[in-house]
């Protein structure tokens, strides 16, 4: 059936369907409850217009669900039709409980027409519950009848086993365009089986439901042959959430199906079907990704009796549990904790440092799951992911390209591994004190001068930030490829701290650095690549860098050497202990270059007594993900979206406060897709695929950036005084006058709903405080108002590199020597300090002299180094120190002044070569 177009104008309201799903059948309950009330004739004609409507609404989005399931569904039609309002209210009031609770999850009677009119799920007593199994649901992909349905709905649910680890339910949809639409909409589907019968369009015109389809390529599914729509759809399903098991029905001989392209498919069953061998794969299936190897094996080792005699009192709790004064520890934690706490790597347990058992099979499954050909669990964070990374890859002399304002932790890395560094500048965000992220320009740029003073052997690594704190997205696939065209054994690494979440999203994916390496390795080795890039290279054969600057340049199949690495924390996006973090890797040349040094220097970070609580919960918080990441990650989405059009659309907040949109966040020349915010009032919610798809950057929606410059507080003041001191809201990150917040997995509707209500609230303490408030005060508001708006210092760019500390100075290149001046720094005799304040840097500089800094000097917020070891000093970055009024600067003391070198020391240093000098 077709969807009814009379509540359309409502529907632009909603993001997604499944927001739209729960709150029309919010407003179907409300509506049904209000038909069992006496009313007025008019009333209860409107109420019965009502509820058609909302039917109508859910109709379409409802053929995706198992519960409330198509037959009870078209029996409210049916019981408004005979007047039966009563059992419609009840039946209705049970489905929205149901589904609110996830009630109809753990029981075997929701389809039960009588028990949904009659009784609430939610009524069985506990003793009269069956074991509780994770449900799942299976997509049936075929033109089936009613009665086929039916038949197969029986047969299967006659396959199920008391010893069966998982119960499922299945769905129908007729056609390859709504199984696509199921699997981006239905966040329960976990395995989808393909059958003969299967046709190519839908018959739903719920335009919300087609959202879900992204930039699928609908055009070239035109040209597919109907008896490849099976295999077709089985690799579309891939592309958007690989995580899926599919199983394909075909009638195609063997000869015709085997070598062919399908996909994540499990297996192909071919002509006459065996149900119970279907049933044992789907739970087998589902098995694969719930078994969680370590955490399995350190549940066991929790219960077994054991003796202990080797380090740590705190094992099995011993030191807890005979104390008189630390029993409070254990109660606070419970005994689990300690049960599984131990300093052995034997007994079903394993060696992080050298995995052969659960901890091996763990990482491969986390490998599988991201989408990386190795992964690596560290228990001490991305810091020192992003320093492993760096000192496996990196010999001392090697020139690497890095994002200036990424995290401290690269900038060490680069001073442990003697990196050359030429340090990249982001296009500026002043208005309100924070960066974005690296033009590809920029990045062209910087490797074609190199490469014209003869440097490109030495040029190692680009080293990136994706996305950022404040949430740009580089397009991740362009950046490696025209990269890899001008150097083509580059290695990356994309610093993807806060970006873990993405791989389970399908248009985040596309972004991420695991995605990109595996579709650019098999785009390379395709002919139609081949034949492309050689019409390429004959048109670009004579071109010159500003031509090569301004053109999307291509890789050389035959030379290109697919490299990158990706450093997560999974405790900052997804389910894990702190510092729980993952390293994962698609380097063509690991083997052979990397995997003896990467070995080392994971010996050299990681601590011999890694914390086993964490790698049990990096463990299951893969396990989380591969089964239900797709389903928190769009509701993560979601609330973020809500956020946004809450904040910037409601009459007194805005007032005050103004969520930064796309346009705000990202210049012009980076949007080709023109999008320049998520939601306005005009034409609703905006599809984000095409920019997704094709933007130099794009804004993750899950962080809001808040302008709250126009309450009169910097971005420190909101933070600490008003959301956290009076109102418990907790936010990582602030600038001069804006805060972040981000929504998680673990956000919720309630969640949002709170910091809109404190918002509410404090917007109308301002103008209660505004309205009492003499003209005095107010002008003095007014001021802070301004100077927050206006009056901000412009960001410093990087300036350069002494010549003390270039080990090629003079030759027009950038890079710089930042170790050198690190451990020169050591020496008290070499440095000096010189203060801000005043006129005396003026004055130095005035002379000729170049002052040189020591130390990173990192200011809390913005919260990147604005000076780095070997760097000279430059006016810009002076006015910008002057400028900030924040309390916390690292590697900077107030009372002294900036820590530089003397000039005696850099002059001994341009004498002779650097590294002899420090020898």
């Amino acid at each position: 059936m077709k969807a009814s177009n009379k509540p359309k104008k409502s529907l632009g309201e909603y993001y997604s369907a499944l927001q739209l799903r729960t709150d029309r059948w919010t407003n179907l309950r409300i509506a049904t409850e209000q038909l069992t009330q006496t009313l007025t004739e008019k009333r209860r004609l409107d109420a019965e217009r009502k509820i058609r409507e909302l039917i109508e609404v859910l109709r379409p989005i409802e053929l995706y669900w198992a519960f409330p399931g198509h037959d009870t569904f078209e029996r409210l039609e049916v019981l408004l039709e005979e007047g039966r309002v009563e059992a419609l209210a009840n039946i209705v009031r049970n489905i929205c409980r149901a589904l609110m609770s996830n009630s109809y999850r753990r029981n075997p009677h929701h389809h039960d027409l009588d028990e949904l009119i009659e009784g609430s799920p939610d009524d069985e007593s506990n003793e009269s519950r069956p074991k509780e199994l994770p449900y799942f649901e299976v997509l049936f992909v075929d033109n089936f009848t009613p009665i086929q349905e039916a038949n197969l709905r029986r047969t299967m649910a006659s396959m199920r086993r008391p010893e069966d680890p998982f119960v499922y339910e299945p769905v129908f949809v007729p056609s390859l365009t709504d199984a696509l639409i199921a699997v981006m909409f239905n966040h329960n589907v976990q395995t989808v089986v393909v059958r003969n019968g299967l046709r190519l369009e839908s018959d739903q015109t719920l335009e919300i439901l087609h959202r879900y389809m992204s930039r699928l390529e609908e055009d070239a599914l035109q040209d597919v042959e109907p008896k490849e729509y099976g295999p077709e759809l089985c690799r579309l399903i891939a592309k958007l959430r690989p995580e899926l098991d599919v199983f394909l029905f075909t009638d195609q001989s063997v000869e015709e199906i085997a070598g062919a392209n399908l996909g994540n498919c499990r297996r192909v069953f071919y002509n006459q079907e065996d149900h119970l061998e279907l049933h044992l794969n789907i739970l087998r299936g589902v098995s694969d990704r719930f078994e969680a190897p370590f955490f399995t094996a350190l549940t066991e080792y929790a219960r077994k009796p054991t003796g202990v005699f080797h380090a740590m009192p705190i094992s099995r709790g011993k030191s807890i549990t005979r104390s008189h004064w630390i029993k409070d520890m254990g109660e606070f934690y419970g005994m689990n904790i300690f049960l599984a706490e131990t300093s052995a790597t034997s007994g079903g347990l394993d060696s992080l440092l050298e995995p052969h058992g659960p901890i091996k099979k763990a990482q491969e499954k986390a490998a599988r799951a991201f989408g990386a050909k190795q992964t690596f669990f560290s228990t001490n964070g991305t810091s020192t992911c992003n320093k492993i990374v760096v000192q496996a890859i990196v010999r001392p002399g090697d020139i690497v390209l890095v994002d200036r304002d990424c995290h401290k932790s690269h900038h060490y890395g680069m001073v442990l591994a003697g990196a050359q560094v030429v340090y990249l500048d982001s296009y500026p965000l002043n208005d309100y004190s924070m960066y974005g992220a690296v033009p590809m320009r920029e990045i062209k740029h910087r490797l074609l001068e190199l490469k014209a003073a003869g440097k490109l052997d030495r040029v190692r690594m680009l080293l990136l930030t994706n996305c950022t704190f404040d949430g740009v997205v580089y397009n991740v696939e362009r950046v490696m490829e025209e990269c890899l065209a001008i150097k083509p054994d580059l290695v990356f690494l994309w610093d993807e701290a806060w970006f873990a979440f993405a791989r389970f999203g399908p248009a985040y994916r596309r972004r991420t650095g695991m995605h990109c390496a595996a579709l650019l390795r098999e785009r390379f080795k395709s002919p139609e690549y081949r034949a492309a890039y050689a019409k390429y290279a004959e048109k670009m054969a004579d071109a010159d860098d500003e031509t090569l600057l301004k053109t999307r340049l291509m890789p050389d199949p035959d030379k290109v050497r697919v490299r990158v690495y990706a450093c997560q924390s999974t405790h900052k996006t997804l389910t894990s202990l702190r510092q729980g973090s993952m390293i994962h890797v698609h380097d063509q040349d690991f083997k052979d270059e990397v995997e003896q040094a990467f070995h080392e220097a994971y010996m050299t970070h990681t601590s011999t007594s890694p914390n086993y609580q964490i790698i049990a919960s990096l463990d299951i918080g893969r396990r989380q993900v591969e089964l239900e990441g797709f389903e928190f990650i769009q509701r993560q989405v979601e609330q973020a979206m809500s956020l946004r059009k809450a904040i910037n659309h409601h009459p007194l907040i805005s007032k005050y406060f103004h969520v930064l949109t796309v346009a705000e966040m990202i210049p012009a020349e980076y949007r080709k897709s023109g999008i320049k915010s998520y939601w306005d009032p005009e034409h609703g919610w905006s599809d984000i695929a095409e920019a997704w798809s094709e933007d130099e950057f794009v804004l993750d929606a899950t962080r809001v950036t808040l302008s709250v410059s126009g309450s009169g507080w910097d971005g420190d003041t909101f933070k600490n005084q008003i959301l956290m001191d009076k109102h418990g809201i907790q936010i990582n990150k602030t600038s001069r006058n804006t805060v972040l917040f981000m929504t998680n997995i673990g956000t919720t509707r309630s969640s949002i709903a709170y910091l809109i209500e404190v918002l509410v609230k404090i917007a109308r303490e301002l103008d209660e405080r505004l309205d009492d408030a003499s003209a005095v005060e107010k002008k003095i508001f007014e001021r802070k108002v301004k100077a927050l708006r206006e009056d901000l210092p412009p960001l410093p760019d990087f300036s350069y590199f002494h010549d003390a500390f270039r080990l090629s100075a003079g030759n027009g290149t950038p890079e710089g020597d930042i170790r050198s001046a690190f451990f020169l720094a050591y020496d008290e005799g070499k440095c000096e300090y010189i203060p801000i304040e005043g006129n005396a840097i003026e004055k130095e500089i005035a002379t000729g002299r170049k002052l040189v800094s020591t130390t990173f000097v990192i200011p809390y917020p913005p919260g990147f180094p604005i000076l780095v070891p070997g760097q000279v000093i430059s006016q810009e970055i002076i006015a910008f120190m002057r400028a900030l009024d924040v309390t916390e600067i690292h590697g900077y003391r107030p009372e002294l002044g900036l820590r530089i070198f003397t000039e005696t020391a850099l002059a001994a240093l341009e004498a002779k070569p650097v590294i002899q000098a420090l020898q």
